[in-house]
């Protein structure tokens, strides 16, 4: 029986880049390169005549820019995109913006060297083709672009608003994610309230990233939210996202959370990984803990969450359904990790009734 081959049309205003990462594809059984496009134009009719699997796409081409290409595939055609994108302070704002339009995920183009930078990361590639073409792929309606008004002004008041009078100094939420977790986190994150427990986070990025999604969430959220800094106090009404490339962990001093962010090794193939951070919540949180994993390639965090739930944890796994990977929540399950299985949007709803349940009980 013949091997099904994924397959791809690669945009890119770079005809080396377009020569190399068709090479890569190509070098692997199971995909193969069905075209290449200089520009978004010439790659919108090469794709409605191919109908690939999946899209790899850069950024910045001449005619149309790959975001203003991203947002009209993603609402007229759907199809799984994995960007390409140079690494600069634009460049992960910009990751960040395709990443809400529904591109599936993105490497990291050298700015030189491309031919031995891109060889190097063949692996990585054409790893996130094969996800890509497996990840479940919505419609989208494009919300506009933040502004710098926008990002500055204070979330408005929710359901959430509610826990009035109590400060919740002793419990933490720990989150886990990759493949398609910077949308999922910003939709549990967003109906947090101000005085919400802290919250601790592990997304799978790389270096120079994560300063970018930290700041795009603090400007969506009633909590403060930032990339963690070894030593820091971790404080209720705020989120902390472990640093690209970094290792996150907490540990205790005295009737304080606190930071532990190192140049540790890669865990389950990943720097930072969940399985670091809830193995710390585990042995410092225990009881006091709420678990969540998201979408995500994999089983990174399922056996730490699992330590979580018998150190006294309650744990939420997002549910197949919503998940653009179900890879980390589906291994999450199988370990007996998760006490409710639920879609994305009742997530956020779920840990607030819990911590509302702790409010009442604690009312005088």
């Amino acid at each position: 029986m013949q091997l099904k081959k994924t397959r791809v049309v690669v945009v890119d205003d770079s005809a080396l880049v377009r020569r190399l990462l068709a090479e890569i594809i190509n070098r692997q059984p199971d995909m193969e390169c069905v075209g290449a496009a200089n520009d978004p134009l010439i790659a919108r009719e090469m794709i409605r005549e191919l109908d690939p699997d999946v899209i790899t796409l850069d950024i910045e081409m001449p005619r149309m820019d790959g975001i203003d290409f991203l947002g009209r595939l993603m609402r007229l055609r759907p199809t799984p995109v994995v960007m390409i994108s140079t690494l600069t302070e634009r460049g992960a704002d910009v990751t960040m913006r395709a990443l809400e339009l529904g591109a599936v995920d993105f490497v990291s183009k050298p700015r030189i060297g491309i031919v031995d930078g891109l060889n190097e990361l063949a692996t990585e590639i054409v790893d996130k083709v094969r996800i890509a073409a497996a990840a479940r792929i919505k419609r989208t309606v494009a919300a506009p672009a933040p502004t710098q008004a926008s990002a500055t002004a204070p979330a408005q008041p929710t359901a959430g608003s509610a826990l009035t009078g109590r400060v919740f100094t002793e419990k933490l939420i720990a989150i886990g994610a990759s493949t398609g977790g910077t949308e999922a986190i910003k939709e549990v994150l967003v109906p947090m309230p101000a005085n919400a427990p802290a919250i601790v986070i592990t997304q799978h990025m790389p270096a120079g990233f994560t300063t970018s999604f930290a700041a795009r969430l603090n400007g969506l959220c009633q909590i403060a939210v930032q990339e963690a800094v070894d030593g820091e106090r971790i404080l209720p009404g705020h989120a902390y996202i472990a640093p690209g490339g970094k290792q996150f962990s907490i540990t205790r001093s005295g009737a304080n959370y606190v930071a532990v962010v190192e140049d540790g090794a890669l865990v389950n193939r990943h720097k930072p990984s969940v399985e670091v951070l809830f193995r710390s919540v585990a042995q410092v949180v225990g009881r006091n803990a709420f678990g969540v994993m998201l979408t995500g390639m994999g089983n990174d965090g399922a056996k730490a969450m699992r330590e979580m739930k018998d150190a006294g944890s309650y744990n939420y796994a997002q549910d197949e359904s919503t998940c653009v990977v179900f890879g980390m929540p589906k291994e999450a399950i199988a370990h007996g990790a998760a006490d409710e299985v639920l879609p994305l949007t009742q997530i956020a709803p779920a840990l607030l009734g819990k911590l509302g349940a702790l409010t009442d009980r604690y009312r005088i």
